[in-house]
């Protein structure tokens, strides 16, 4: 049973951590922006922007796939996904106009956020139940 549950955890970051990495193929150019994000006519500063914004997902990516085999990554890993997707799902859903793909996103990084939420909860319900109460 306990090594079900490591799976299980061990999954929650595996998930959100490849739905992390996907934006790294944007590095590849315009064209490929376009079809993550439906963004027509991407200009040299555009380009710039969503490549940076690739390679930081890439890092987030790789600690949340870190953090499914090294438990003691779990917090900062997720702490990092959790803001990064929820501020973007925030953005995304309060901004008037977003387009159809962004949207999808947003969604995809609720699921994601939580899986990872789900993923700290038998850690922390274990830490917090063997902590000794403080009056």
């Amino acid at each position: 049973m306990l090594s079900g549950m490591r799976a299980l955890i061990a999954l929650c970051f595996v998930v959100p951590g490849f739905i992390n990495l996907a934006p790294i193929v944007g590095l590849r150019g315009a064209g490929t922006l376009h079809r993550l994000y439906g963004v027509s006519a991407v200009s040299g500063d555009l380009a710039l922007l969503l490549q940076h914004r690739a390679v930081l997902f890439g890092i987030i990516g790789g600690l949340l796939l870190a953090a499914a085999v090294q438990p003691n990554l779990r917090l900062a890993a997720a702490l990092a996904g959790l803001v990064s997707m929820l501020s973007f799902t925030a953005l995304a859903f309060s901004i008037e106009g977003v387009g159809a793909p962004l949207l999808r996103i947003a969604w995809i990084d609720v699921a994601a956020s939580a899986a990872l939420v789900r993923g700290l909860v038998p850690d922390y319900a274990r830490v917090a139940s063997s902590s000794p109460n403080v009056v």
